[in-house]
C-alpha cells in the first residue's frame, strides 16, 4: 500500500543486501515483510528477535540516529519496553535514507483499538514517566511538530476542516478548535512520544507491555500525549481514569486537557482529507477520534 506519492517502497531483497553489506552479523538471517507499518516506515521481520524500519519517506530520514541517540535514555526511566536500536545503517543499495534495526517486542496493537481498563491505566502511568524524564539535551519542538504551541497548527487545521467537507461537522470542529486555543499555554515543556494511536501499543494478557514508533518524540507540550482519551475507544470509567493517571502532577491539568482536545484534532483533521482515498481505514478512524472530541 503506498501511502505517498514521492514513498520509496522496500522489499525484502533490499533489506536483505543492506543487511548484508552493513550488518554481517545477521546476513544469514530470514527476512520477510513485518506488521504493516505506519505512515513512514516499512517494517521487516529480521530472523525471529529482530525487526527492521526502513523509512518510505524523506521526513521519516532522522528517526533511526534520533531513536539511537534517545531511546536507550528514556527506557531506563519506563515501565515498559520500546525498541531501542540495535544498529543504524546507512544509505545503500539504491536506499537513500538512513535504517534501524531494532529488537522485536512481544506483543498486539489491541484489535479493536480499545486497550480494556488496566492497559489503559497502564498507559497513564507510562504518559507519566515518561514526562518526568529529566529533558536536558533533549530535542525541542519546533515549526509545527507535535508539541509546539497549537497556535503554530491554526492555518493548516483550518485548511483541513475546509478540505474535509460534509465528512465532518465542520462548525462543530471549528469552535472545539478554538477552544483548545484558548487554554493557557503549556506550564512546562517535557518529555512526549507525540503519536499514542493503539497502533503504537503492544499488549499482552490485558496488560501493556511496549510502545513503539517514536518518531514523534522530543520535548514540548505534555498535551500531546493526551490524545489516547479519545485516540481509542474508551469508556467513561476509563476516560476518567486515564485523565487522572496521565495529568497526575501537571501545574495545568484542565488548560491541558484542553489542549489535548486540540491535538487530536491535528492529528485526525488533517489526516482526514490526506489518507481518505489512500488509507480508507485510517481515515474512517480519524472521523471517529474526531466524533470522540466532539462527544467529550
Amino acid at each position: 500500500m503506498r501511502l505517498h506519492d514521492d514513498e520509496f517502497v522496500s522489499t525484502p531483497d533490499l533489506v536483505r543486501r543492506l543487511v548484508a553489506a552493513q550488518q554481517p552479523r545477521w546476513a544469514g538471517l530470514t527476512v520477510r515483510p513485518g506488521p504493516q507499518g505506519g505512515t513512514d516506515h516499512h517494517l521487516f521481520r529480521l530472523g525471529d528477535d529482530l525487526l527492521v524500519r526502513m523509512p518510505k519517506i524523506a521526513w521519516a530520514q532522522d528517526h533511526a540516529l534520533a531513536d539511537a541517540r534517545w531511546l536507550p535514555h528514556l527506557a531506563a526511566h519506563l515501565p515498559v519496553e520500546i525498541p531501542a536500536p540495535l544498529a543504524v545503517g546507512e544509505p545503500g543499495e539504491g536506499f537513500p535514507y538512513r535504517w534501524s534495526v531494532v529488537p522485536w517486542l512481544e506483543g498486539e496493537p489491541p484489535a479493536t483499538g480499545a486497550l480494556g481498563a488496566e492497559a489503559t491505566r497502564d498507559l497513564g502511568e507510562v504518559v507519566a514517566a515518561l514526562r518526568a524524564v529529566p529533558t536536558g539535551g533533549g530535542p525541542v519542538k519546533e515549526g509545527t511538530s507535535r508539541g509546539v504551541p497549537l497556535s503554530r497548527l491554526d492555518d493548516d487545521v483550518r485548511a483541513a476542516i475546509t478540505a474535509s467537507g460534509t465528512r465532518i461537522d465542520g462548525p462543530a470542529v471549528t469552535k472545539v478548535w478554538e477552544q483548545a486555543l484558548d487554554a493557557r499555554p503549556a506550564a512546562e515543556q517535557t518529555w512526549l512520544h507525540g503519536d499514542l494511536l493503539p497502533g503504537n501499543l503492544l499488549v499482552r494478557g490485558g496488560r501493556l507491555t511496549g510502545v513503539i514508533d517514536w518518531g514523534a518524540m522530543g520535548v514540548g507540550d505534555p498535551a500531546a500525549d493526551l490524545v489516547p482519551a479519545w485516540g481509542m475507544p474508551l469508556a467513561a470509567a476509563e476516560r476518567a481514569d486515564f485523565r487522572a493517571t496521565a495529568t497526575a502532577g501537571l501545574a495545568d491539568p484542565d488548560d491541558a486537557w484542553q489542549r489535548g482536545r486540540g491535538w487530536m484534532l491535528v492529528q485526525a483533521v488533517i489526516a482526514l482529507p490526506y489518507y481518505w482515498d489512500r488509507w480508507p481505514a485510517f481515515a474512517l478512524a480519524s472521523q471517529a477520534r474526531i466524533a470522540a472530541v466532539l462527544a467529550d
